[in-house]
């Protein structure tokens, strides 16, 4: 079974240039309130550069993520319409509605991600995993399971139970729908994940970066750590 990889919070092409012989299968822009956020205009030069044939990398097969916390209909369309990005992740309190229009009249591949409490927090979701899973059934092609940041809702470097994520998978499986999981990865920590559990995929960002930007060395060790899984 292969996991994909998705890097999340890149904001510059020379990242980009960096990663050139790594296979890494997704990678994610940020268009909501965060340190990591890009204008509609530097996401399409990214997701452009992605799609670029005359680069002739293994990069080239990677898609672009546009990263939004509970956006309109209207600033999705707009942002797609300056930005030709490949997915759609949804990291607020969008309801299935949403996010099966933006699959269907924006042709975006769509990703829900559903909020969790860190590790040795007490939850306060009124609903089961699985329930919030299936909720989503027919709307969405994954979830991601992220650990909750009461500011930008995600991205918070916290990981959450991994204890959790065979409900998750059970109940994904039953939705027909990919589970990724996020939250407080590092090239230190994914192989212990993949160890015990096996999502679709895996999604980081602050624990591949030195001094608050993306370092090379990290991407690579956390690449080769999941493809070695």
């Amino acid at each position: 079974m292969k996991i994909a990889v998705k890097v999340c919070g890149i904001t510059e092409r020379g990242t980009l240039e960096q990663m050139k012989e790594l296979e890494v299968d997704y990678i994610g822009l940020l268009l909501a309130p965060s340190k990591r956020r890009v204008t509609p205009s530097q996401a399409g030069e990214l997701a452009g550069f992605l799609r670029s044939e005359a680069r002739g990398f293994p990069l080239g097969a990677a898609r672009s993520v546009g990263v939004f916390v509970n956006p309109s209909r209207e600033e999705l369309a707009e942002t797609l319409a300056a930005a030709p990005l490949d997915v759609v992740q949804l990291h607020g309190e969008e309801p299935p509605e949403l996010c099966r229009w933006a699959a269907d009249t924006l042709g975006v591949e769509v990703i829900k991600a559903l909020p969790l409490a860190a590790a040795g927090e007490g939850g306060s979701e009124a609903d089961t995993l699985a329930e919030r899973i299936a909720r989503y059934a027919g709307s969405v092609h994954a979830v991601l399971l992220d650990t909750h940041d009461p500011v930008y809702g995600g991205g918070s470097g916290k990981r959450f139970a991994w204890e959790r994520i065979p409900e998750a998978q059970e109940a994904a499986r039953q939705a027909g729908i990919r589970l990724l999981v996020a939250g407080g990865l590092s090239p230190d920590n994914v192989g212990r994940l993949l160890d015990s559990y096996t999502p679709d995929g895996v999604d980081v960002s602050s624990g591949l970066e030195t001094d608050g930007r993306k370092d090379a060395d990290k991407i690579k060790r956390f690449v080769e750590r999941v493809k070695q899984a």
